[in-house]
């Protein structure tokens, strides 16, 4: 009998380790799927959803998984991807978006629900967070970005884009009559373009570029709003465990440690770093490509652009009453000439021409909003959203302000 019970014994024993076995790696099994995945649609042109087609978009699975990634002691760099869709799907739940259907291809109509709440929830942090600054400004500049959009999908159908080229073919040729091709060629490369393909602009090149935009302003929200997200819920300790798994630089945690700081230096220092990334690091390849799509059609196109841009941070001039043109020379007769248009001599899709902009406007007067004028800078930013937006629509007025500045070109003779 004995030996019969030491054999159950041990076959009790051995059953209880296989199925301990087996059930340690049953729990381990899922969160193996899910380390050293590559952010291979961090660019949102990659497909809809977030950073890699095999996470969940649950945020309520994802912190599941997190946790057990977390307790199995691997290095944040292996579930790097896992944390940072985290932190994009609780943010896209707090925003009231669909993560997993987000995509920018989808066109204007089908994500008009999606920039609104993409920037509401800007301006929420802003509102309720004084030192979120880049969130508050991004929010407010949205509503441009937003208004214009909506105007180019708005061309796609019933505008007729086109008939902005015999304006711009008419200021190069006044140009070329009265000061002759020296000073034609000193013209902004993007009138020249709008001058020599306008007319040939077509709704699908307009629905090129408008998914092109939608695409980046997904990449901004996903790279920069996981982050805002991170420091409202967890603090720096959350955003240090990002920074440990590679997701952002050093210098990028130290902007914002300097935000969190509260001092107006540290605040103002760190939110233009976060908006230096933004331009020059998330979108700065993506606007340089659609500068380029087609030769003269990208750039008629983001002159176009930049050329309707409309403020809505209160102090900031227009685009193109920032750097007008203003070009000096000789004219045919000899004499040193200069022609005044005004127009843009720059373009927004260039990253130095904008970040000049950006640092010259937008930083320190969107500060100065914050630190004296916060009053009515809530108001402005308390108003609903589609309103924000509607109010926005730059290109109504485009045909008419290149009308206007033909009619005031004006040649000065020294």
């Amino acid at each position: 009998m004995r030996p019969l019970l030491r054999k159950l014994a041990v076959g009790l024993l051995v059953a209880t380790a296989t199925a301990t076995t087996a059930t340690a790696t049953a729990s381990a099994a899922p969160i193996d799927r899910y380390l050293d995945l590559p952010l291979i649609n961090r660019d949102a042109g990659h497909g809809p959803g977030g950073v890699n087609p095999v996470l969940p978009t649950d945020p309520v699975k994802l912190r599941a998984l997190l946790g057990q990634a977390r307790a199995s002691g691997v290095a944040p760099t292996r579930y790097q991807a896992l944390l940072w869709q985290y932190w994009l799907a609780d943010t896209t739940t707090a925003a009231g978006i669909n993560l997993a259907s987000w995509n920018p291809r989808d066109g204007v109509s089908a994500n008009r629900a999606n920039l609104v709440k993409s920037y509401r929830f800007y301006e929420n942090l802003q509102l309720s967070h004084r030192e979120l600054q880049w969130a508050g400004m991004g929010g407010l500049v949205g509503a441009d970005f937003g208004g214009g959009l909506l105007d180019f999908e708005l061309a796609t159908n019933v505008y007729d884009f086109t008939r902005l080229a015999p304006v711009a073919n008419a200021i190069v040729a006044q140009t070329n009559q009265v000061l002759g091709p020296v000073f034609v060629d000193k013209l902004p490369r993007g009138l020249r373009a709008l001058a020599r393909v306008g007319a040939k602009i077509t709704p699908a090149d307009l629905r090129k570029i408008q998914g092109d935009i939608l695409i980046m302003q997904k990449n901004i929200f996903s790279d920069l709003m996981p982050m805002h997200r991170a420091y409202v819920v967890g603090g720096l300790p959350a955003l240090a465990e990002m920074n440990r798994a590679g997701l952002f630089s050093d210098e990028i945690m130290a902007a914002w440690t300097a935000i969190a700081s509260k001092s107006p230096d540290g605040i103002a220092a760190g939110n233009a770093r976060l908006l230096r990334r933004e331009q020059g690091e998330v979108i700065k390849k993506q606007w340089d490509a659609t500068r380029a799509y087609k030769g003269d059609v990208g750039y008629a196109m983001t002159y176009a652009s930049t050329a309707a841009g409309s403020p809505s941070v209160a102090g900031v001039v227009a685009p193109r009453s920032f750097r007008p043109i203003t070009i000096s020379g000789i004219a045919p007769n000899g004499r040193p000439a200069e022609l005044a248009v005004p127009l843009p001599s720059w373009n927004w899709s260039v990253y130095p021409d904008r970040w000049a902009y950006i640092t010259d406007q937008l930083l320190p007067k969107y500060r100065d909003q914050v630190e004296h004028r916060w009053p009515q800078l809530r108001a402005t930013l308390l108003i609903p959203y589609d309103q924000q937006i509607e109010s926005h629509r730059p290109m109504w007025n485009l045909l008419p302000m290149m009308q206007s500045a033909l009619q005031t070109l004006k040649v000065t003779y020294k």
